[in-house]
């Protein structure tokens, strides 16, 4: 289903004005901002109440945005893209071209390429990756629908997406793997 623009243009307006936003991803409700704004950045490490050590995931929209946040990506990398069927979560060796609280103290982060609608024609018309960040305080559990997000979290984000709110359905976190720069995989989270 192809979101209004209407929401698009709210959404991403927020987002240029450094605001946190929680929207649907892929995967599960999300609270994100845009990933190359270092305060907004550090607006979601408050809002999750998250220690610095812990790195968050971005969403691109291509393979092109991801090649100007990693130094390399292996083969290995665009072959798992292709064939897996659930949302997949890669590690990479080497991020750029983002603030230091997104990159974990091994030069590490964690990127997916979403292929939801929504997600990708926003982070198109934003023209930079989204955080995305499950939407929960840190340490609670995460929750599967919009109706299971803790009501002090929806008070807290700057702007809350409003497209695919009432949608039950039950979703799942995505896959992650580590990729070393030889290709070699270590799953995190099947």
């Amino acid at each position: 289903m192809t979101p209004p623009k209407k929401i698009i243009q709210q959404t991403v307006g927020h987002l240029r004005n450094g605001n946190t936003i929680l929207y649907p991803t892929d995967t599960i409700w999300g609270i994100g901002c845009d990933a190359t704004n270092g305060d907004a950045v550090g607006k979601v490490f408050g809002i999750k109440q998250r220690p610095d050590s812990k790195s968050m995931l971005l969403l691109v929209s291509s393979v092109d945005m991801l090649r100007e946040y990693v130094t390399a990506i292996p083969d290995t990398a665009f072959q798992l893209i292709a064939d897996e069927h659930r949302p997949l979560t890669i590690i990479y060796p080497d991020a750029r071209n983002l603030p230091g609280k997104l990159i974990a103290e091994d030069g590490s982060i964690g990127i997916r390429i979403t292929r939801d609608a929504f997600c990708c024609e926003l982070i198109t018309q934003l023209g930079t990756p989204l955080v995305s960040t499950s939407a929960n305080f840190s340490g609670s559990p995460f929750p599967l629908s919009f109706n299971e997000i803790d009501p002090k979290m929806i008070d807290t984000v700057d702007y809350v997406v409003r497209w695919e709110n009432q949608d039950a359905s039950l979703n799942i976190p995505s896959k992650i793997i580590t990729l070393d720069p030889s290709g070699r995989i270590t799953i995190i989270r099947e």
